[in-house]
């Protein structure tokens, strides 16, 4: 088991920002981008209330399939595509070592 992964953000500037991410501590992406001053709001927190934390999977990852609460928030935000996932549903695990995911454009 990884005691630390690594993840690649790309933010709404198109700048690719690499991040060491602890497995061990039950942290989810939007947590961990929050902590690196990304622009994620996650303004519900990270119960998938909001979209605020609106990411688009650019690597080939297979992650576990979303819950109906993620897929009722993401059918009501903007900008949504195929490769949509609300970040604070990610939970930070061995599987995401290598992740790309990239900011989706603010609703406002």
């Amino acid at each position: 088991m990884l005691s630390t992964i690594n993840i690649t953000v790309i933010d709404r500037e198109d700048r690719r920002h690499e991040l060491e991410a602890p497995t061990d501590m039950g942290l989810n992406l939007m947590e961990l981008c929050k902590s690196y001053e990304l622009p994620v709001k996650g303004t519900c927190g990270g119960i998938a209330l909001c979209a605020s934390c609106h990411v688009y999977v650019q690597s080939d990852h297979i992650l576990h399939e979303p819950s109906d609460d993620e897929l009722a928030m993401l059918d009501s935000a903007f900008f949504v595509q195929p490769n949509s996932r609300l970040a604070c549903q990610l939970k930070l695990q061995d599987e995401l070592e290598g992740l790309v995911v990239r900011l989706a454009p603010e609703s406002e």
